[in-house]
């Protein structure tokens, strides 16, 4: 028998709200069985939360989350272009925090330029 899990339970697995977990199904990210008003996620959809918080973590939106989940076909035993793709949207976010370092590397500097120069100013008024 395949195991299921209750929204509490994949909620309480992951630290995240019931509200979140029905957020992802509206994305189309799960897709639980229902049984009258219960929800009943299946292990697959618990495999795609979890790779899709991991995507989040990495700094990937939703929707390349879950493009990149959507390529995964178990009957394949060639899983490249999945992989490949997940490289490719790692390169891209890594660029992008570079560009982020760079421009707070840069704030940071100008920050203590002005500091400096208002602590001479005043040093200068206080003597």
């Amino acid at each position: 028998m395949n195991q299921t899990y209750s929204i509490n339970t994949l909620s309480r697995d992951f630290e995240i709200t019931p509200r979140a977990l029905r957020f992802y199904e509206d994305k189309g990210i799960l897709s639980p069985e229902r049984r009258g008003t219960t929800r009943i996620y299946s292990e697959r959809d618990r495999t795609r939360l979890k790779l899709t918080l991991r995507g989040k973590r990495l700094g990937l939106k939703l929707e390349e989350c879950r493009e990149i989940i959507d390529m995964y076909d178990p009957s394949q035993s060639d899983d490249s272009l999945q992989l490949l793709r997940l490289c490719e949207k790692i390169r891209e976010h890594r660029a992008s925090l570079l560009t982020k370092i760079k421009d707070i590397e840069e704030t940071m500097r100008a920050m203590d330029d002005v500091e400096g120069k208002c602590l001479g100013k005043l040093l200068k008024n206080a003597a």
